[in-house]
């Protein structure tokens, strides 16, 4: 039988004498173990990642026997769901894991988060004690059902062989379906062993699971009246388009709307960096002008996006003068954090198919306004706030022109995963995403260790493919070391990985904030010492990436990483680990502080461009000028001492830009000379030393 879950009462054990099989139909006579590998065949799972034990043996004997899905094994738990993450975001398909009862399946709790937050479709296996020994403290019995119930889309405890199949083809229907997310299947041995009669289920029999699709007439009419009359609209582009695969969608309403877009850090690679209409990444990492868009617009088209506090900072004062048009397939997510004008619940892909000719039609039909002075601040943002970096006074490598060389020598059709950390936002800032599917990383959960194993998860993904896309891993030291056993996985697998760690020997994020919480601004000429804890003693990491076979290299110079960048493009055959030494006082800008609105945003240390912006979208601007305030502190109010410190010598360094007025006037936009290692906007190329 499948065991309720704990919403309905699961502290009950049902009649354990349903636990012997009782085949039924004309199918064929199998194992359960059998029928589970025989449903993953039918239902398309090529690959399944996992490790080995005493529950899920006849799982994995039944791979063998019946030639199923190919087994990746990792050296942990974790690093099996990870790698099942990073299958299902480099290939769109559904990640499948398989690991043990007790500390086996504890350890799949991280990935199981981690994908519950960032909507990654996984079906989770879990072998589990036999049903008579549930409830008894057996050896390596856990009730991960219950464990993991607040973090999983859904959750089924399987004690009879017969209800196998029509199990996993619900698993799999609701992994990937409406908002997709993780399903646990826990298995008992008793079920594993039993013997059945496989049938393959015609389709999956879910009362009263019907994600809605497809949007009301009535709303979709009512958000295309306001896009087609915005002054300022923008998109604010999430998670949830891409695991639409609304790409192709966004990019139209962009163009038919006339409207700048930016995207969150999961939706990064869904439009082409070099489109003219991307502005880039928002949130408390994110750019000048993304932020100063989302502050100014006067209309907010949220696509897939959750308005999560990493990208509204100070809720109460995010986007103030905007209306919102909120599409999300998840109705959960429409009003949680922010109120919707036009609340559309659908997936973004069908529901773009629909708005957009309701869009053409509203703007030919009514007229609708000149967008150019919207335009004109936006650029201008682009232009004088670009995304730059300092190059350090001691001589050591730049993290950021690191990742820009990697960038420029792996090409536009590389997979991109990254773990978490400072890395992570100099990888969104300086890697030119072109191609969708072609970046992975924790978001929501923001797991260190995740990227080794994602990585493989990845790889894995782009061999069944067959597409040839290489996949880079850039990591920091840190993180690196809670997963780096998986190079075992990695070269036993032959996976032509790139790694690249850059190393500071901290923890390098934790570091910048630990620094700038005690009033010590980071910057190139930052003051030394840290918080206890913060410092990180790193192995060798040449020597750890031979030891298990790979190829090691260290990069102390520019000229050591362009040779080395050079060696991993030309290397094909085994993995190859990079680690570059960079230096520790680099630092990720801009930033908005905690607590901080995004009109408190810090640009550099005391450079804070968008003081007046946050007040000038509330209200009418003055034609002229587009002076929404008389200094940086009149417009952000009350602030912080930590807000204080950083609005040092605010107003000659960061002018405030001018708004377009709600009639659409022309306002002026002052444009400074970029200078220094500068990213490409739009089509530009990079400037400064490479």
């Amino acid at each position: 039988m499948v065991q309720p879950t704990p919403l309905q009462a699961f502290n009950s054990i049902h009649d354990r004498s349903d636990d012997k099989a009782r085949p039924v139909g004309h199918g064929e006579r199998m194992t359960g173990a059998q029928a589970l590998v025989r449903s993953l065949m039918d239902l398309g799972v090529t690959q399944v990642f996992g490790v080995p034990g005493g529950q899920n043996l006849a799982l994995l004997q039944a791979l063998d026997d019946l030639s199923g899905p190919r087994f990746t094994l990792t050296r942990h738990e974790q690093a099996a769901g990870h790698a099942a993450e990073g299958y299902a975001l480099s290939t769109g398909k559904v990640g499948v894991c398989m690991v043990a009862s007790g500390p086996a399946a504890t350890n799949m709790v991280t990935p199981i988060a981690d994908a519950m937050m960032d909507s990654v479709p996984l079906v989770v296996i879990t072998g589990q004690v036999a049903a008579s020994s549930i409830g008894t403290d057996a050896f390596q019995e856990a009730d991960i059902v219950g464990i993991t119930y607040p973090v999983v889309k859904h959750s089924y405890l399987v004690t009879r062989a017969d209800d196998i199949p029509s199990v996993m083809t619900q698993a799999y229907h609701i992994a990937a379906s409406g908002r997709p997310g993780p399903v646990v299947v826990d298995v008992t041995t008793s079920a594993q062993e039993a013997e059945t009669r496989y049938t393959r289920p015609l389709k999956p029999f879910l009362p009263g699971y019907n994600p809605v699709t497809r949007a009301h007439g009535r709303v979709l009419t009512e958000a295309a009246g306001l896009i087609a009359t915005a002054h300022r609209p923008l998109l604010y582009v999430g998670g949830g388009a891409v695991r639409s695969g609304a790409g192709r969608q966004v990019a139209r309403l962009s163009r038919v709307a006339g409207a700048p877009l930016v995207t969150t850090l999961p939706a990064r690679g869904i439009i082409p960096d070099s489109d003219p209409a991307y502005v880039g990444m928002p949130g408390i990492y994110g750019s000048v002008a993304a932020n100063g868009a989302i502050q100014a617009c006067d209309l907010l088209v949220a696509i897939g996006a959750r308005f999560d506090e990493h990208v509204t900072g100070d809720p109460a004062s995010f986007a103030p003068g905007a209306r919102v048009v909120h599409i999300d397939v998840d109705p959960a997510e429409i009003g949680k954090n922010r109120r919707a004008d036009v609340p559309i619940v659908g997936d973004a892909a069908l529901v773009l198919d629909d708005l957009i000719p309701r869009v053409e039609k509203a703007k030919a039909s009514g007229g609708h306004p000149d967008l150019t002075s919207w335009w004109r601040v936006v650029e201008g943002w682009k232009t004088t706030y670009p995304t730059t970096f300092e190059e350090p006074d001691d001589g050591s490598l730049a993290p950021q022109w690191v990742i820009g060389r990697i960038s420029s020598q792996a090409g536009p059709d590389t997979v991109w995963v990254t773990d978490v950390g400072q890395h992570q936002m100099w990888a969104s800032q300086f890697i030119d995403l072109e191609a969708a599917s072609s970046w992975v990383t924790s978001c929501g959960l923001g797991t260190s260790g995740y990227g080794l194993p994602a990585a493989i998860g990845a790889a894995r993904g782009v061999s069944d493919l067959k597409d040839g896309r290489s996949v880079w891993l850039i990591a920091g030291d840190g993180g690196f070391q809670m997963t780096s056993e998986e190079l075992a996985t990695a070269r036993q697998e032959g996976l032509p990985l790139k790694i690249a760690i850059l190393d500071n020997a901290s923890y390098g994020m934790i570091d910048q904030w630990d620094e700038y919480m005690k009033g010590r601004p980071t910057s190139s000429d930052a003051a030394p010492g840290r918080t206890t804890g913060l410092e990180v003693e790193a192995p060798d990491f040449v020597a750890l990436a031979q030891a298990y076979g790979c190829m090691g290299l260290r990069a102390t110079t520019r000229e050591e990483a362009l040779q080395a960048i050079s060696q991993a493009q030309a290397s094909d055959d085994r993995p190859v680990l990079i680690d570059f030494r960079i230096s520790p006082q680099a630092a990720v800008w801009p930033l908005v502080p905690p607590g901080g609105s995004l009109d408190d945003l810090i640009y550099r240390p005391g450079v804070l461009p968008l003081a007046r912006v946050g007040l000038a979208g509330g209200r009418r601007l003055d034609a002229g000028t587009g002076s929404g305030a008389e200094s940086a502190d009149d417009a952000a109010g009350p602030s912080t001492p930590m807000q204080d410190r950083a609005r040092v010598d605010a107003s000659p360094q960061a002018p405030a830009q001018g708004l377009p007025p709600a009639d659409g006037g022309v306002a002026q936009v002052r444009i400074r000379r970029r200078t220094g290692h500068e990213r490409k906007t739009g089509n530009e190329r990079k400037t400064g030393d490479e």
